[in-house]
C-alpha cells in the first residue's frame, strides 16, 4: 500500500475492487512513480510528504480529501508547476523533479492535459484561441488544420461550439469549465490532471462531461488523476486517493 501524508497526516491509498488489469506499461514503467517525495510552501507550516505512490497506464485515480490537505500541490508536483524539496517525481520515463524550469514547462506542454480548478482561460482571446493556445505558446506542438478541426469538434462535444468566438468574460462558469477540458484534452496527453472538473457543472451535464473525458482517456490510452469533492462520481475511478477516510 502506498502512503500520502497531507499537513504531516498519513494517508493510505485505497484500491477498488473494480481496478480492472492493465496490460500497457511504459517499457515496464509506471505511468507515475513517487519516491520519498517532501514539499513546503516557503513561510508556511504546511507540508506534503509522499513515501511512495505508483498509478498504472490507463488508470483512472480520483483525490479525495478536505480543503487544504495537498490534493491541488499533488497535481501541481505531478505537472512539473511545483518542484519538490526532495524526492522523485517520475512520469513515465521522464524523471520530472531532475527538469529545470524551461524543460519542466516544455516536458508540462508536451504530456500533461490539465484542467484548473480556476480555468486559467486568457480573458482577451476566444474560447477557440483559448482552446489552441497550448500551441501557440511553444515550438514542441504544431498547429494545424487537423488540430483546428479537433479543437471544434471537442467544442461540439462539450456543448459550446456556438461559443467559440466569444470571450471567457461571456459565459458561465460551466461554459468555461467545459473549455478548459477541451483546451486539456486537444494535444492528447499521455497524462490528464483534473482540478474540480466537473465542479461548475450541473448534475446533467457533469455526468455528459465526464462520460466525455472518460471516453477521451480510453480513447488515447491516457492515465487521469483527478481532485474532485463529488462522492457520487468516485465508483466510476478505478482507484480512490482519500486524504481523510484511510487517515491512520
Amino acid at each position: 500500500m502506498s502512503k500520502i501524508i497531507g499537513d504531516m497526516e498519513p494517508i493510505s491509498i485505497f484500491r477498488s475492487r473494480f481496478m480492472p488489469k492493465f496490460d500497457k506499461f511504459l517499457n515496464g514503467l509506471s505511468m507515475i512513480t513517487i519516491q520519498d517525495l517532501h514539499f513546503k510552501y516557503p513561510a508556511s507550516e504546511f507540508r506534503l510528504i509522499v513515501p511512495e505512490f505508483a498509478v498504472a497506464p490507463g488508470e483512472k485515480v480520483a483525490v479525495v480529501g478536505p480543503s487544504g490537505s495537498g490534493k491541488t500541490t499533488l497535481l501541481n508536483l505531478l505537472a512539473g508547476i511545483l518542484p519538490p524539496s526532495q524526492g522523485s517525481v517520475q512520469v513515465g520515463e521522464i524523471t520530472v523533479s531532475t527538469l529545470g524550469d524551461a524543460a519542466r514547462r516544455d516536458y508540462r506542454i508536451r504530456n500533461i492535459g490539465f484542467v484548473f480548478q480556476d480555468f486559467e482561460l486568457l480573458d482577451y482571446l476566444t474560447i477557440l484561441d483559448n482552446i489552441l493556445h497550448p500551441y501557440r505558446i511553444t515550438t514542441a506542438l504544431k498547429l494545424a488544420g487537423d488540430v483546428r478541426k479537433r479543437a471544434i469538434d471537442l467544442a461540439e462535444q462539450m456543448g459550446i461550439a456556438k461559443h467559440l468566438k466569444k470571450h471567457p468574460g461571456e459565459l458561465s462558469q460551466g461554459e468555461k469549465q467545459r473549455a478548459a477540458i477541451c483546451r486539456a484534452l486537444l494535444p492528447n496527453p499521455p497524462l490528464i490532471l483534473a482540478d474540480e472538473a466537473t465542479g461548475n457543472l450541473d448534475p446533467t451535464n457533469k455526468i455528459r462531461i465526464l462520460d466525455l473525458l472518460f471516453d477521451s482517456v480510453a480513447a488515447h490510452g491516457a492515465t487521469l488523476v483527478a481532485v474532485t469533492h463529488d462522492h457520487e462520481l468516485l465508483p466510476r475511478f478505478d482507484r480512490v486517493v482519500d486524504f481523510q477516510e484511510f487517515q491512520k
